[in-house]
């Protein structure tokens, strides 16, 4: 009898991972409805470059590669229509001459901001029925989230 109750806690703690898998693929939809409040000269892919070069500052090609965690023609083909549009630069590595360094421009700053504000009305519209207690809620828990990752 001693092997009942651990098999039902198995089973719960399983089905409980097993519903948080699906809550975050549900996340994806989410994603995708925010990702069509974007500008329509910039793609969710040159937004998370954008993003990126914000957060952790200038950086090369490669790195920028892994923190988004694409292939390199992937993230060459954002900075290509980012650069065009003079939202970064792309400026010769001092220490290396073969390689570039990434930077925001002010333009790609302003752009960072206009993005930032139109998700954030999103969400504030989306999520007005919800108490400011919830969302501060989620905050945290997403963020531990992110943190155990």
């Amino acid at each position: 009898m001693r092997g009942g109750p651990v098999t039902t806690h198995a089973a719960q703690s399983t089905t409980r991972y097993e519903e948080l898998a699906r809550q975050l693929t549900g996340i994806g939809a989410v994603r995708r409805d925010l990702a069509r409040i974007l500008p329509p000269d910039c793609p969710p892919g040159a937004a998370a470059v954008l993003t990126v070069l914000d957060r952790h500052g200038e950086m090369r090609l490669s790195r920028l590669t892994e923190y988004m965690a694409v292939d390199i023609s992937v993230s060459s083909r954002h900075v290509a229509h980012l650069a065009a549009r003079g939202w970064i630069e792309r400026e010769t590595d001092p220490g290396d001459g073969r390689c570039r360094i990434l930077r925001l421009t002010t333009a790609g700053r302003a752009v960072l901001g206009e993005l930032g504000a139109r998700y954030t009305d999103a969400l504030e519209k989306a999520l007005a029925d919800w108490s400011s207690e919830d969302v501060d809620t989620l905050n945290t828990l997403l963020a531990r989230l992110r943190s155990s990752f």
